[in-house]
């Protein structure tokens, strides 16, 4: 009985072994494919899949070189011009060329029939893999693999959108905001950085708009709304856009100006001062006369030159009061002024005075603005009055 309980035990501690190590293989293998399509990793599992595919398609083409043409090589090579870094690519262009000998000796000269290794196959197979390397050396030269390159682009769009995140408001308070890129692209030069300062008592907004369109803008957006973030709140109030002007300047783009309009709102008495860098006016909604009246700045545009002044505009939000600042995306295209789309823009916004503007901004510009070929943005502060409702007294 003794002999047959330590059968019993090698046998369970020899499974138990072959499980771990089994264990330790499946997990080697996930973090190398996952630090692989991270762009972390060795392409080594990669070339010996390619590189496995290689002879696989040689073979069937011998034996049915009909239904498998011998161009069909270039599958594995623009799959490697995608997935393996240059000198990897150049062993898997070494097994093709191999493959297309012996297809070519097997198969006989391209003179005694069709389905044979023909001049044009080289020719289709050799332009494929060059161009593949020309691609796997930009790669390489960029530093960014493709695997990760789609990665990196959706981060740097998560970052804007969380960066343009408006703070939450105290009680009898709303706000919120629409972006919509140019062309239906991700990437937009419109982008809005904002915080609460002052021990949370005041509202800072700025809503900028980089020069250019879509993805074009987008990096520089990006850049633009770190370093708005990081001046925002830094400064007072008054020499943000001085300081940001100096930024832009500091930066020599081809195409580096931008317009921006900075909102400072005391949340406590609903005062507010509005600065503008050549950017369009707010829009302030009085609930006692139940009409839109103009917020308009002065200031020159961003990364113009150097010494700009920027003289605020200032108001008051009072219960159900509404705010708006928008891009000029919104309101101005090639075949109507700023003027006729403010108007067309208030008149559409009156139609969520007596509803109140809650889910208002974004139905606001599919409403005014929805196939312009511009980036938009709308971005509404609104303060509630008594009954919760932003509904004038003479709506």
């Amino acid at each position: 009985m003794a002999a047959g309980r330590e059968r019993r035990t090698a046998a369970e501690t020899f499974t138990a072994r072959l499980k771990m190590q089994w264990h330790r293989a499946r997990v080697g293998v996930r973090r190398s494919a996952v630090d692989y399509f991270r762009g972390d990793g060795s392409d080594w599992i990669a070339l010996a899949g390619l590189l496995l595919t290689v002879p696989l398609i040689c073979a069937v083409t011998m034996a049915n070189p009909v239904w498998f043409s011998p161009a069909a090589l270039v599958l594995p090579i623009v799959a490697g011009g995608l997935l393996l870094r240059p000198a990897s690519l150049l062993g898997l262009y070494a097994a093709a060329a191999t493959a297309l000998i012996v297809e070519s000796v097997q198969l006989g000269p391209y003179t005694e029939g069709p389905s044979r290794v023909t001049p044009g196959v080289v020719l289709v197979v050799a332009a494929c893999g060059f161009f593949g390397l020309l691609i796997a050396q930009f790669r390489s030269r960029v530093g960014v693999p493709w695997r990760r390159g789609g990665t990196m682009l959706f981060d740097l769009r998560e970052r804007i959108r969380v960066q343009s995140k408006l703070p939450s408001l105290p009680h009898g308070w709303h706000r919120e905001m629409a972006l919509r890129p140019a062309g239906g692209q991700s990437f937009s030069g419109d982008f809005v950085v904002a915080a609460r300062t002052n021990g949370g008592r005041t509202l800072e907004v700025v809503l900028t708009d980089v020069s250019g369109k879509g993805m074009d803008a987008g990096s520089r957006a990006l850049l633009l709304s770190g370093a708005f973030g990081g001046l925002l709140g830094s400064l007072p109030p008054h020499a943000f856009l001085p300081a940001a002007n100096g930024y832009l300047l500091r930066q020599d783009w081809d195409e580096g100006f931008a317009t921006s309009i900075h909102l400072v709102l005391d949340l406590d008495s609903g005062d507010y001062e509005l600065y503008s860098a050549g950017h369009p006016p707010g829009l302030q909604l009085s609930a006692g006369s139940g009409r839109w009246e103009e917020k308009a700045a002065e200031g020159p545009l961003l990364g113009v030159y150097d010494g700009a002044q920027f003289d605020p505009v200032k108001g008051s939000l009072r219960p159900g009061d509404v705010l708006m600042l928008f891009t000029d995306g919104l309101v101005e295209t090639s075949d109507r002024d700023i003027v006729e789309g403010i108007d067309r823009l208030t008149g559409e916004a009156d139609r969520y005075v007596a509803g109140g503007f809650h889910g208002a901004a974004w139905h606001l510009i599919e409403a005014v603005a929805k196939d312009v070929n511009d980036d938009r943005a709308l971005l509404l502060i609104c303060r509630e009055g008594p009954s919760g409702t932003f509904s004038p007294s003479g709506v």
